[in-house]
């Protein structure tokens, strides 16, 4: 038996169950029974190729398809919601009421704002009995007439002092002097004429400006109406007219009743008031229209509800 293993190991070959020794490295276990070395060397160079491949892979960077494929990994499946489709339907809905509100809030501000218009004297501000320049030149002329009649009587009068004329006439003159100066005299002028004075025209025009003047002030207020109403351009395009750009400013700084000074500036008032009245009228019929479509719909929050009284 020692004679066949150093027959062997001279000529270089090894029994099948001897352990191989190799100088600087310790020697092999010895396979179990019943096990092959085949599959191991199988698997080890399989493991060695996936870890080579997977190195390879790591240098050469991510794949589009390795990214899609992570990207499907990743993401978690969609499902179709049933509030999805009630969302999408409810939108235009709720855009709609949106714009329903703002435009009922829009509308009620305009009508808080201009809701002084409903407080215009039409007569206060047209001043139908004011006197015309007809009536107020035959006025002039007959006051005229009086001093110049009055006038002369005095001058007959101080002639007849003077010696100038005779006294009876200077007398005559006297008597015209104090006849004509009590025809003056409004109680006595009534009695032979009903056409008012000269003087009674002008306190006439006088007393309808201040009537008029004062009912402006109170339609300003602190805000200023005309300024106010302006809004209301859209339902009404007549308020955006060029002539009524000095009373827009003029309420807008709180001065337009003091500069009030004459009939015509007042008239013109007057037709902003009655363009601003029929706006009014359209914005209020808007609003109405707006709060029962509203109350048809129950948007509750559109429709308007009445204050609570104190």
């Amino acid at each position: 038996m020692a004679d066949n293993r150093q027959t062997t190991q001279a000529e270089g070959k090894l029994a099948p169950g001897e352990p191989v020794l190799r100088q600087g490295r310790a020697a092999d276990p010895v396979p179990a029974a019943g096990s092959s070395s085949v599959p191991s060397r199988s698997t080890g160079a399989s493991g060695s190729v996936g870890k080579k491949a997977s190195e390879a892979d790591s240098e050469s960077g991510p794949t589009p398809e390795m990214d899609s494929r992570v990207a499907s990994a990743e993401e978690p499946p969609v499902e179709d919601s049933p509030d999805n489709g009630s969302r999408e339907a409810e939108s235009p809905a709720a855009i709609e009421q949106a714009m329903a509100e703002s435009l009922q809030r829009k509308l009620r501000l305009m009508l808080k704002q201009c809701d002084r218009v409903l407080l215009m004297d039409f007569d206060i501000l047209a001043m139908s009995r004011w006197p015309d320049n007809y009536s107020l030149a035959t006025a002039r002329r007959s006051r005229d007439l009086w001093l110049f009649s009055a006038l002369v009587a005095a001058l007959v009068f101080l002639s007849g002092l003077t010696g100038f004329i005779p006294a009876w006439v200077a007398g005559g003159g006297f008597g015209a002097f104090v006849i004509i100066l009590m025809l003056g005299v409004p109680a006595i002028r009534r009695i032979y004429t009903s056409r008012p004075s000269y003087l009674d025209l002008i306190v006439t025009r006088q007393r309808l400006l201040r009537d008029a003047r004062k009912h402006i002030e109170h339609l300003e207020g602190k805000e200023g109406l005309v300024w106010q109403c302006a809004r209301m351009a859209e339902f009404n395009p007549a308020l955006r007219a060029s002539r009524f750009s000095e009373l827009l400013a003029l309420s807008e700084h709180r001065t337009l009743a003091r500069n009030m000074t004459r009939r015509e500036y007042v008239r013109l008032y007057l037709i902003y008031l009655l363009e601003a009245e029929k706006a009014y009228d359209r914005v209020q019929k808007a609003f109405f229209e707006g709060n029962q479509q509203a109350i048809d719909r129950g948007w509750a929050s559109v429709a308007a509800s009445p204050g609570q009284r104190a």
